[in-house]
């Protein structure tokens, strides 16, 4: 079973590649946004990957279906992990992400569709011009993902128990926005605690500032997970 603790890179490749080599691979994966992966492109991810770290590429793609199958492709090349798209791309856009992994060389890559972003609430829904409120506009989003083929779906813990009465249990759910009792919010307006997460059922929790902004990142790694089995 893999650790649950996803950490979040959101930092230039040397600064990242010195906090990874202080963290074991045993205890987390590491996930790859659009700050390393625009600046550095796909040969940052084989640095990681040479550290033995499995990779979560957050790039949360949104296109035309022929474009999704060609990125899709792309990033499987790669030995991804993890990967995402947005769900709100429709379930054409679905399909097409699903069908190049079908006919990937690699082909066991977990494929995410993103729900409703943390950073955003109700009112910042409805000014988009989303007619639902946050919690419908994710389950929607969510089974639509899932009608489309995909593994799971990113979300917050407060989605959780709605998600897992409608979708079960076989069904993967990754939760950003995780701090602790005393963590900030930064620009996060839906989060919770590792041990909520994991006690409302998420199989993954995304962290990044609390632990990257660490004197000794893997110590406080192992206390989150120390928090998270008792």
């Amino acid at each position: 079973m893999s650790s649950p603790i996803i950490i979040a890179l959101d930092l230039d490749l040397h600064s990242a590649l010195s906090l990874a080599k202080q963290l074991s691979p045993k205890d987390c994966q590491l996930k790859l946004g659009h700050q390393l992966f625009t600046s550095e492109g796909p040969n940052s991810v084989k640095r990681f990957q040479e550290l033995g770290f499995k990779i979560f590429l957050d790039l949360k793609y949104h296109d035309i279906p022929n474009t999704i199958f060609s990125a899709v492709s792309s990033a499987l090349d790669l030995g991804i992990w993890m990967l995402n798209i947005h769900a709100s791309g429709g379930s054409e856009m679905i399909k097409a992400a699903v069908s190049a992994r079908e006919k990937s060389k690699k082909n066991n890559t977990i494929l995410l569709g993103v729900t409703v972003l943390t950073s955003l609430d109700n009112s910042s829904l409805e000014r988009i011009g989303f007619k639902e409120n946050t919690e419908e506009t994710v389950k929607n989003l969510a089974l639509l993902s899932k009608e489309g083929g995909l593994d799971g779906v990113v979300c917050s813990v407060g989605e959780i128990k709605g998600l897992r009465r409608v979708l079960g249990d076989n069904f993967i759910l990754v939760t950003p926005g995780i701090r602790s009792a005393k963590g900030n919010m930064h620009d996060q307006k839906r989060v919770s605690s590792p041990k909520e997460a994991i006690m409302e059922g998420a199989d993954y929790i995304v962290m990044g500032r609390e632990i990257i902004r660490q004197d000794s990142p893997q110590k406080k790694l192992e206390e989150i997970l120390e928090e998270i089995s008792n």
